[in-house]
Parts: C-alpha cells; structure tokens; sequence
C-alpha cells in the first residue's frame, strides 16, 4: 500500500482553509445583523444595524449558503 503523502497535505490544506473562510463568512453575517448596544450614559436600547451591514449580512449568508450548496453538489453529482 502506498500513501500519497503530497495529495494527502494538500487536500488537508483545502479543506482547512475554506473551512475557516466559510466560518469567517458567516461570523461576518451575524455580526453584521446583530443590534449594538447603546453607549454608557444614553438609553437601555440597543440599536438596529444600518441598511449597509444588513445588506452585507445577507451577502455573506448567500456565499455560505452557496458554498455549501456547491459542496452538495460535489458529493451527489454522477
């Protein structure tokens, strides 16, 4: 039996990486959609994120959503 230790590391290095690209995708979505809190001394409310970081919110949802797809794809295309 013979391993093929390149191919091995390289598939690892992949998969590591879009890995951590996915997870940064969506990290930057929920960030982006979560309320900030209001500074010391103004109300108890928090606030509502701007049109610009809801609409960049949903783009990185959509490349997550995207890349998954395209990796279901990948596993069940003949």
């Amino acid at each position: 039996m013979h391993i093929d230790w390149a191919a091995l590391g390289q598939v690892f290095g992949v998969s590591l990486a879009v890995t951590v690209g996915i997870v940064g995708l969506f990290t930057v979505g929920i960030v982006g959609t979560s309320r900030k809190p209001a500074a010391d001394g103004e109300a108890a409310a928090t606030t509502a994120p701007g049109a610009g970081a809801r609409a960049g919110a949903l783009a990185a949802f959509a490349l997550c959503a995207a890349a998954v797809a395209y990796g279901i794809y990948l596993i069940v295309a003949t």
